[in-house]
């Protein structure tokens, strides 16, 4: 067997140790977890939420699901998947996960928007899973984050993101208006900045 065969069957043995690792439940208490890193084996996440290993697409939804549940964004601002044993790195296109559905539950300010996530999350948004707004590059515009859970968010898809516009409102902010949407008893403006709590 040559060098490249060797190194490809030592790597399959490495993601298969890792999934044997996974405890089954998810997600699992990553933040607690504090394993040796073991380095880069070839984890990505692309920007339309897709799995990747060694350039490979990862096709079976349950092993993406089971890996999105020991992912952990740490202080140092890269990502890793956890296990009780080990941490490796997963490199991040955009963001880890993608809102692909969204419920909204009454109205004004007691507006309360439901996400779920391509891997299943779903999340009430407002003070603890707030919106984030980035500007997009290049081109301008906006693009909407909320936070799933630790330091992990979900991009909204394009067609949320109207959806989102949809339900602008105005809102009192000093002497000025900001358009923005309410979820949680908080008010998200639309504008790369943090939330305004509501008064």
């Amino acid at each position: 067997m040559d060098d490249t065969k060797a190194r490809s069957v030592g790597d399959f043995g490495k993601l298969q140790g890792l999934m044997d690792a996974v405890p089954e439940r998810r997600p699992a208490p990553v933040e607690s977890w504090h394993p040796p890193y073991c380095g880069d084996i070839g984890l990505k996440i692309r920007r339309d939420g897709s799995w990747l290993y060694r350039d490979s697409p990862i096709g079976r939804p349950a092993l993406v699901k089971l890996f999105a549940g020991v992912l952990r964004k740490d202080t140092d601002g890269r990502t890793y998947l956890v296990t009780p044993t080990e941490k490796v790195d997963v490199e991040v296109e955009d963001a880890p996960f993608l809102a692909v559905d969204m419920v909204v539950e009454g109205g004004d300010r007691q507006q309360q928007l439901v996400f779920r996530t391509n891997v299943d999350d779903v999340v009430d948004c407002g003070a603890e899973h707030p919106l984030r707004f980035a500007e997009q590059q290049p081109g301008g515009g906006l693009k909407p984050y909320v936070l799933v859970r630790g330091r992990l968010e979900a991009l909204l898809t394009r067609a949320l993101v109207h959806d989102l516009v949809a339900l602008a409102v105005e809102h009192s902010a000093g002497h000025r208006r900001i358009p923005g949407v309410w979820s949680g008893g908080v008010f998200f403006p639309l504008q790369p900045a943090e939330g305004l709590s509501a008064p």
